[in-house]
């Protein structure tokens, strides 16, 4: 199961949400069209699914523990059906529309996902610092947790989440105050809308790139990270014939050794698959750098530098557990020749024997915008 954290600022938030079973973020207003920091919030709830953990973080205090349920058709939704438009309705406008209603305040709140505790949510926090001395090799993504509104984190540091909240609360596995949950309301109004596909994640993530769209080009990278997440997990048959099926996926996942947040390198996409019937065991590793218009070869460069990455945190010196892809509108000769001259390891698996390999594993693809079809569509090139 992979982990969100979402940011609060109060104890009255914190007991709002757990108590109703819904968190919706809060986005700023989009002037006109939307801003990366608005599609990158996107990206962030298209690849949420059933059983995935959530925490919430107040004043440097960890609380858990929850897990994302469906609430009829997903377990995450727009919050009304304009909302993944980039204007601003009137709130007595939409009221009747909404899924989740907090005020006037709502009709930012674009998307919501909706949980229940797993096994409680628990009443008191842990401080971040007791949190991530818990288990520091486990901790990644946690120790990038700066001016965001939530983040994702893997299978191996969420577990490292529910084992200090657990240990932390062998002796105190209660119920939240004020006794059993209270989500029958949020929900029902969930359940009870006839519309309810108008809501759906994947189908008005459509309306988020065609406001970005420059007839077949795409005027943001992290809108191009949106549509290909939204596309990938809900297995876009097209999309998924290029790009494979992975168990996990997210964006902007640090790639670097930990050093000031503005200067750490940052993967677009990064995913992993699982052995087919034997997970948490992976099998596979992708990483995916997008660039939304020409490419240059130090693009390729960059891209090589995140394998590497991948290969010596994740995989161990085992280059062949790697595929990694370049997405760009255009690829110009000198990049096809610089992929040529240097998309590729040489490594040594095994000791008894010892197998001398060579991996060049990565795929060049480009990328354009279907207006009709409100979808990206994608061309390995060969």
């Amino acid at each position: 199961m992979a982990g969100y954290i979402f940011n609060l600022d109060s104890t009255e938030a914190l007991d709002l949400y757990t108590r109703a079973g819904v968190y919706a973020t809060r986005l700023s207003d989009p002037p006109g069209r939307w801003q990366s920091h608005h599609e990158g919030t996107f990206a962030d709830f298209a690849t949420m699914q059933p059983n995935d953990n959530i925490y919430f973080f107040i004043d440097r205090k960890i609380y858990g523990i929850g897990r994302l349920i469906n609430i009829g058709p997903d377990c995450k939704y727009f919050n009304y059906p304009a909302a993944s438009i980039p204007e601003t309705p009137a709130y007595t406008n939409i009221r009747g529309e909404l899924l989740w209603d907090e005020g006037d305040f709502s009709i930012n709140q674009r998307c919501l996902c909706t949980f229940e505790p797993d096994p409680h949510f628990f009443i008191e926090g842990i401080d971040m610092d007791d949190v991530l001395s818990s288990n520091p090799r486990a901790f990644k993504m946690l120790r990038a947790f700066w001016k965001l509104s939530f983040l994702k984190f893997s299978d191996e540091e969420n577990q490292a989440f529910r084992d200090i909240l657990l240990k932390r609360n062998e002796d105190r596995l209660i119920l939240p105050p004020h006794g059993v949950r209270e989500h029958a309301a949020a929900y029902g109004n969930i359940l009870t809308k006839p519309n309810i596909g108008e809501y759906n994640l994947f189908r008005g993530l459509a309306n988020v790139l065609s406001s970005c769209a420059d007839e077949e080009n795409l005027r943001h990278e992290m809108a191009i990270e949106a549509g290909l997440l939204n596309q990938l997990h809900a297995q876009d048959p097209e999309t998924i014939e290029v790009f494979g099926t992975w168990d996990y996926l997210s964006h902007q996942v640090v790639a670097s050794p930990f050093k000031p947040i503005d200067y750490m390198d940052k993967m677009d996409i990064f995913g992993y698959s699982f052995i087919e019937g034997f997970g948490p065991t992976k099998n596979n590793y992708l990483v995916i750098e997008i660039k939304k218009g020409d490419v240059e070869p130090q693009d390729i460069d960059q891209l090589l530098k995140y394998v590497d990455w991948i290969c010596g945190e994740y995989c161990f010196g085992d280059y062949s557990m790697i595929k990694a892809f370049l997405v760009g509108f255009n690829f110009p000769d000198d990049v096809l020749n610089h992929k040529t001259r240097v998309a590729n390891r040489k490594f040594t698996r095994g000791m008894r024997p010892a197998q001398s390999l060579e991996w060049n594993d990565l795929t060049l693809v480009n990328y354009r915008f279907n207006e009709a079809e409100r979808k990206l569509q994608f061309t390995p090139i060969n």
